[in-house]
């Protein structure tokens, strides 16, 4: 774990010395530069009085790297078809179980009858007009509209406008593993 480092990232993002920190924070410049320097491990008193003096989240100094945020550049994004072409998703977004997207749907098309599979899903229809069905609910939804299910539902999407429609979907689940139809 390279606290050290993120301590001194920070320190620095943010224009404080070691000798401002110090006389916040009545530790010594030698012990500081210990600590920057991954030399020393300090203990966890010892890290929140650091982590309130630089105004972060003590849990955020014990994240590993992959645990930080993640970026997905515009022209980085992953598109996938679905529905022998029909749908086409563009993958905005993936963090643990929690993944973003935005569906295009041309006219007529639909996600097919029996759709399931495990999370939460929440919908924000930006574009067209669709039908989404579960169960007994049935809902006409245009631009603007959101809605939201249990995924583990069979649920069913249909454009029913005459131009493309485009969904953005946030999707949750309790698992890393899965495959978002």
């Amino acid at each position: 774990m390279d606290i050290g480092s993120k301590i001194r990232a920070i320190r620095n993002r943010k224009k404080i010395t070691i000798a401002q920190m110090c006389e916040q924070t009545g530790l010594s410049k030698g012990f500081i530069s210990n600590v920057e320097n991954n030399n020393t491990s300090p203990s966890i008193n010892t890290l929140q009085l650091i982590a309130n003096f630089l105004n972060v989240p003590l849990p955020y100094l014990l994240l590993e790297k992959e645990q930080h945020m993640s970026v997905v550049r515009k022209n980085e994004r992953k598109t996938t078809t679905y529905k022998e072409g029909n749908l086409k998703i563009e993958h905005l977004a993936s963090k643990g179980g929690l993944r973003m997207m935005l569906v295009e749907i041309p006219p007529g098309a639909s996600t097919g009858k029996g759709n399931s599979h495990e999370g939460e899903e929440s919908h924000l229809v930006l574009d067209g007009k669709i039908l989404a069905e579960q169960g007994e609910d049935s809902y006409i939804l245009e631009e603007g509209d959101t809605f939201t299910w249990n995924a583990s539902v069979a649920h069913y999407v249909e454009n029913i406008g005459d131009k493309p429609a485009v969904i953005l979907i946030a999707i949750s689940t309790d698992s890393e593993l899965h495959d978002i139809h």
